[in-house]
């Protein structure tokens, strides 16, 4: 009687032995090694796995920032703090000043002209296959909204047909800028007294045919400018954040009023 329940405990406690070496062995022989550089980089995030950064999650982006495949200063959540942190873990220096989104159009229906009534899908990247979108500008904002929706923090609203981006909101976490298929959305420094607002990067009668706030690649506001801080590069003006002093000469020299 006693043998025949001692017997079975034996033998299930003999089985529970052996199982639990063989599990202790495979996971000192199967594990995964850790890398420091990336737990420490993890711990810095906060964990909003927003998506921001251009990953699934702040897993993700920790992984890509220990391995260099990117940059320290993309957790707009965690904003400069952060992103010094990250610097400090891996021994370099980052640009931590705050960035915002701008859209480089000011174009809408009313300034510019339409090449085709569109009837497809209400998408800026869909609308864009079809000759590059129903407008004439081949450089300006489509209008469908692609970057409002691609926007994780809600810092873009649609008025008329045109996204506008609210900077009290924008962290310049850079998604809508990969959204666009335009290129017309681009960080600039948060605060930014000076800016143009034109991507078009043609010169002459076709510029001022397709649109009437356009950039015509005069040169006036180079010229007007004292510390060398704008530029027309491919037709089309270009400001040097780290030598502007918003002094509005440019804008003031500009006719077409594309320096705002």
């Amino acid at each position: 009687m006693f043998g025949d329940i001692i017997f079975p405990v034996i033998v299930v406690a003999i089985i529970g032995l052996v199982a639990g070496l063989g599990l202790a062995l495979a996971a000192k022989f199967m594990a995964v090694p850790v890398d420091e550089k990336q737990e420490k980089i993890r711990e810095c995030l906060p964990g909003a796995n927003c998506g921001g950064c251009g990953y699934s999650g702040c897993d993700g982006y920790a992984e890509a920032v220990a391995k260099g495949e990117a940059e320290p200063n993309k957790c707009a959540p965690g904003g400069s703090a952060v992103a010094e942190q990250l610097a400090e873990i891996l021994g370099v220096t980052v640009d931590t000043t705050p960035k915002v989104a701008f859209i480089k159009c000011k174009g809408n229906r009313e300034l510019t002209v339409s090449k085709y009534g569109y009837e497809g899908m209400m998408s800026c990247s869909a609308a864009n296959l079809l000759y590059g979108g129903p407008l004439s500008c081949e450089y300006g904002c489509i209008g469908f909204g692609d970057c409002y929706k691609a926007c994780p923090f809600d810092a873009i609203k649609m008025v008329d047909n045109k996204p506008v981006i609210c900077e009290n909101i924008c962290v310049g976490c850079g998604k809508c800028v990969a959204t666009c298929p335009k290129s017309v959305i681009e960080l600039i420094p948060k605060g930014a007294k000076i800016k143009v607002s034109c991507n078009n990067k043609k010169k002459g009668a076709p510029v001022v045919k397709n649109c009437k706030a356009s950039c015509i690649a005069c040169g006036m506001c180079e010229k007007a400018c004292e510390n060398g801080a704008i530029k027309v590069t491919d037709n089309l003006a270009v400001i040097d954040y780290d030598l502007c002093t918003a002094c509005g000469k440019c804008k003031d020299a500009c006719k077409r009023n594309v320096i705002i």
